[in-house]
């Protein structure tokens, strides 16, 4: 039985950490790492917001009004952030991981840890994130960590408290990535369990998806409450399917994130979702949004993967059909409660 493990907060040390992505997240999760200690180099594409970080300590596109700790700076140069880094974070679009990761296949350390924040599926091979790093740098499992838990980018850029999950399957290497990342606002906690932290960052998205479809449409709270407890249902199935450990679904990395993704108006699949059942194409909807809303594309990957292994996940499935298939999102409802009757627990 895997639980999680309480991590002492962390001393002060001199880590180098290169945070690929300066969105919100990206940022937001280097500052984090700045507080605890760790020197951080931030990677982005766009020139003005890296010399806006480093000259500034500002990311007023994807952060605005906060100011970053004074350690944090930031290139262009993809190549220059991960040499020589102990601590390679990733936090790019799922879709476009491996095409990026692939290009620094060369240039990681041989000792560096890669640290996923991102939460999807991968299109094409419904292969996890962890496995997306592996096979496209080129090292082992036990030199891979994932973040995953109740974690909006806004609050915890403001310093509001929050925890997460930091799932590895070597404890010396969840150990150091809780390190590198605990203060007195942001609680890691360790776990084994790497299948089922990913899986519930993933599926999470496409349930707060329809969560927000819902909203959109103008229904409340019962159908908010449905939605949630039925989809952790399907993220548990598929999750036990792929041998992931029953107690991490109602943790932190499931429950926690399930709740805070759906609930909160800061999250752009929530929000995306509400776009949508307000009429808006997907299109539409995208442009609005801002950002990158990960259950749109992962909402496929997700099915696909589920399909493969025969497991049924009919929020899945009418998400899907909404935002790809061209189903009226009137129709959503009526396909959830149109299901056969049969007991809670199945």
């Amino acid at each position: 039985m895997t639980v999680d493990r309480e991590v002492p907060p962390a001393q002060p040390h001199a880590l180098r950490a290169a945070v690929l992505g300066a969105g919100s997240w990206g940022t937001t999760f280097a500052a984090v790492m700045a507080d605890a200690g760790c020197e951080v180099t931030v990677w982005g594409r766009d020139e003005k917001v890296c010399r806006q970080i480093t000259e500034h300590h500002r990311n007023e596109r994807y952060v605005p009004g906060v100011e970053l700790p004074a350690g944090i700076t930031a290139t262009t140069d993809a190549r220059a952030a991960v040499d020589g880094a102990d601590l390679v974070v990733i936090a790019i679009p799922s879709q476009s991981a491996r095409a990026t990761l692939e290009t620094l296949r060369d240039v990681i350390g041989p000792d560096a840890v890669a640290v996923s924040l991102m939460k999807g599926v991968e299109l094409g091979t419904d292969r996890r994130m962890s496995q997306v790093v592996a096979e496209s740098l080129g090292i082992g499992h036990d030199r891979i960590a994932v973040v995953s838990g109740p974690n909006l980018a806004k609050e915890i850029a403001h310093r509001q408290p929050t925890a997460t999950v930091v799932a590895s399957t070597n404890d010396e290497t969840a150990q150091l990535v809780a390190k590198a990342c605990a203060s007195s606002y942001f609680r890691p906690y360790t776990n084994r369990d790497v299948v089922g932290v990913e899986l519930c960052g993933a599926v999470k998205n496409v349930i707060a998806l329809a969560v927000g479809i819902s909203q959109g449409r103008g229904l409340g709270y019962n159908t908010m409450a449905t939605v949630i407890t039925r989809g952790l249902v399907e993220i548990t199935r598929l999750g036990l399917a792929l041998g992931a450990d029953a107690e991490t679904f109602p943790g932190l990395a499931g429950m926690g994130d399930l709740m805070a993704t759906c609930a909160s108006p800061d999250s752009r699949n929530h929000t995306l979702g509400n776009h949508i059942g307000r009429g808006m194409t997907l299109e539409e909807a995208l442009a609005a949004t801002g950002g990158t809303a990960e259950g749109v594309k992962s909402s496929r990957s997700v099915l696909e993967l589920a399909e493969s292994l025969g497991v049924e996940m009919p929020i899945t499935h009418a998400v899907v059909r909404v935002l790809h298939e061209g189903l009226p999102v009137d129709d959503l409802a009526a396909l959830l409660l149109a299901r056969p009757h049969k007991a809670e627990g199945v």
